[in-house]
């Protein structure tokens, strides 16, 4: 059992809107949570059906939350390797565009001129 730091306890109140006044039922003091261990633990204490059923429920929560955050880990994972190459390949389209319009637009080099020239021109 250990009790939540401030942030963690800040982001558990916007979570569950739970009131950060004392007087209109809310708590100013960091609440103590249990870890899945502590959860396992409290379970062979205690006896009664209802509290082993109620355990059960809790480490299955505990499991199923940590099986969403390795899930979650990987996507994002898998998405910050895509948006990699969707940089490299922004790059190189912009790259390919360039080329295209210099194909398209060639530079023209400059011509001679036809004809007949003036004496003071051909020298």
């Amino acid at each position: 059992m250990f009790q939540l730091s401030d942030e963690e306890f800040k982001d558990l109140i916007l979570q569950i809107a739970i009131s950060n006044k004392s007087n209109r039922g809310g708590t100013l003091k960091r609440p103590f949570v249990f870890t899945e261990q502590g959860v396992a633990m409290l379970s062979s204490v205690l006896h009664s059906e209802t509290a082993i059923h109620v355990n059960i429920q809790i480490i299955r929560v505990f499991t199923k939350m940590r099986q969403l955050m390795l899930t979650h880990k990987d996507i994002l994972l898998q998405l910050e390797k895509i948006e990699k190459k969707l940089n490299e390949h922004d790059e190189s389209i912009i790259l390919i565009f360039k080329y295209l319009k210099q194909l398209l637009n060639p530079p023209v080099p400059p011509r001679s001129r036809i004809g007949f020239r003036r004496k003071d021109e051909r020298e």
